[in-house]
């Protein structure tokens, strides 16, 4: 399988609008960071995406993704949902509706927030999705067993997922020890860490690095960073063997 990180940044990118601090002047693509979302490869030619951000279609474009087969939504706030609109392009391409797997609460979002998608009247030209709900038994996506891994964004409850050797959780900031047994094992694992000072909702650098010593994976990608974490160059070297930020187009064999 392969994994293609399509977005590492916060829910406001980097650069950040008007912001002047080093990171967001940086000429280094490596600190160039749109909404946070990766695409699954899998053997068999498959597409898998993890949240459907407000730059969605930047990114298929970017990465000439010319189909889709499922998308894994982790929670329902705008920075991971807010590019659903542009699945229409996917109907219609592909003669059918995107299968889209989520929790209660990220489903009861979405049919609040997206309601003209998921009316009873028709309108020429909706996206089309097919919404299927996720508890915590494992459940089967374009072809792949995919283990739900559940975890908490400060009070909302989310989801990570495993896709065989690869796991990819965002956003959390508290993980139950019977869930981490679900990841041990992996080659891959792709968490959050915002920043290095502690936050009240995600991981912070010390934090996701605690869970990855728990965890144990052959490699690890940090993800859904922000400018405060510094420039990419500068946090690589602070960071431990087997651990490395992630950064907008990266490509990873599992």
């Amino acid at each position: 399988m392969k994994l293609t990180f399509l977005g590492t940044g916060t829910s406001q990118g980097v650069p950040v609008i008007a912001c002047k601090c080093n990171v967001c002047r940086s000429a280094d693509e490596h600190d160039r960071r749109l909404r946070t979302s990766a695409l699954l490869t899998t053997d068999t030619g498959r597409n898998i995406l993890f949240d459907i951000g407000p730059d969605f279609r930047q990114q298929m474009l970017r990465h000439q993704v010319d189909h889709l087969d499922a998308i894994l939504i982790t929670h329902a706030h705008r920075d991971h949902v807010g590019g659903l609109d542009d699945i229409r392009s996917f109907n219609y391409v592909q003669h059918r509706n995107m299968d889209i797997y989520l929790n209660g609460e990220a489903k009861r979002a979405l049919l609040r927030d997206y309601a003209y998608i998921f009316a009873h009247h028709e309108f020429p030209g909706l996206p089309e999705a097919d919404l299927h709900g996720v508890g915590e038994e494992p459940f089967e996506a374009a072809g792949e067993r995919v283990v739900p891994i559940k975890a908490m964004h400060k009070d909302l409850p989310i989801l990570g997922y495993r896709v065989g050797d690869m796991a990819y959780i965002t956003d959390a900031n508290h993980i139950e020890p019977e869930e981490l047994d679900k990841l041990k094992g992996l080659k891959v694992l792709v968490l959050n860490a915002l920043r290095k000072e502690k936050h009240f909702s995600h991981f912070c650098l010390s934090e996701a690095l605690e869970v990855i010593g728990k965890v144990n994976p052959q490699r690890a990608f940090l993800t859904h960073i922000s400018h405060e974490m510094g420039l990419h160059a500068e946090t690589m070297e602070e960071l431990p063997a087997g651990v490395r930020l992630a950064y907008d187009n990266l490509e990873v064999e599992i």
